[in-house]
């Protein structure tokens, strides 16, 4: 099963709302999708929705992800924020970490809202 990326524009923020298939080559094909449609876009400031479904990606999966598109998008985004709504366990935070460290402005919510509100502050920080 594929993906689907779903955007809408808001006034703060892109808003991606990505669904089907939880695999490492969905995961890393919207990432990918996204960051070319945020650059033609113009927009630095995007909320992503993941509401991908089956078996969570291992620690190496979602390593090898973030390595390759963390360079990727330095200096593409100002902030994004994430909101993994099938997520269990500390593997977002430890992807959170690994983009942080390589220099990627995101951060974690636990509902949308919470990332909104975040995303329309102009000065928000990641740290």
């Amino acid at each position: 099963m594929a993906y689907k990326l779903t955007l809408q524009q808001k006034p703060a923020c892109l808003h991606a709302t990505v669904t089907g298939e939880n695999s490492r080559e969905n995961v890393a094909r919207y990432l990918q999708e996204l960051r070319r449609e945020c650059v033609a876009r113009t927009c630095s400031r995007v909320l992503v929705e993941e509401r991908l479904e089956g078996a969570r990606l291992g620690t190496s999966d979602v390593f090898a992800i973030v390595m390759d598109e963390s360079s990727r998008a330095v200096g593409v985004f100002q902030a994004i924020a994430y909101v993994d709504v099938n997520a269990g366990g500390d593997m977002m935070k430890f992807a959170e970490n690994v983009a942080l460290n390589r220099g990627v402005p995101v951060r974690l919510f636990g509902t949308v809202a919470e990332a909104e509100k975040w995303l329309e502050d102009p000065f928000t920080s990641v740290r």
